[in-house]
């Protein structure tokens, strides 16, 4: 059954944690699904991804590129299957995946200055549990690392 992560950010912006992350996943080997809450964040994270570090390229692509398969990243607002293979989902900005099943680990990032967004993810988390998911609850340190909290 698919691991289920919560990252509660409490410090840093989606747009400075996820590229870390996704840099994990590729360094093990996998593959990752990024689904956010529209287009227009997709594709102003797809933009991001280019520039966020100098010294480093991370391969990303979404709907705009096209061939998903070739992928290491598709970045998705649309809720589908693991379109390029990925063990990991990353599901943020509100998005919900039906599909999470299809994956070894499921990441919900969400903003825990927004209050409907803390709600949503207890919501969450509770479907989860109830289902018998593995589910944690990360939250982010003074230091920007995180703290295991559930």
């Amino acid at each position: 059954m698919t691991e289920i992560r919560f990252y509660h950010l409490l410090r840093a912006s989606l747009e400075t944690v996820l590229p870390v992350m996704l840099e994990r996943v590729l360094s093990r080997g996998q593959k990752a699904v990024v689904q956010l809450g529209s287009d227009a964040r997709v594709e102003a994270l797809a933009t991001h991804l280019w520039t966020y570090n100098e010294a480093s390229f991370l391969p990303h692509g979404s709907a705009k590129d096209g061939s998903s398969d070739r992928q290491p990243v598709w970045i998705t607002s649309a809720d589908e299957a693991a379109p390029n293979g990925a063990e990991v989902l990353f599901l943020a900005d509100g998005a919900m995946s039906a599909q999470v099943d299809d994956y070894d680990l499921c990441a919900i990032l969400f903003d825990g200055r927004d209050e409907a967004a803390v709600a949503a993810a207890r919501g969450h988390w509770k479907t989860f549990k109830q289902g018998g998911h593995q589910v944690s609850y990360w939250q982010q340190t003074e230091t920007g690392g995180w703290e295991q909290k559930a």
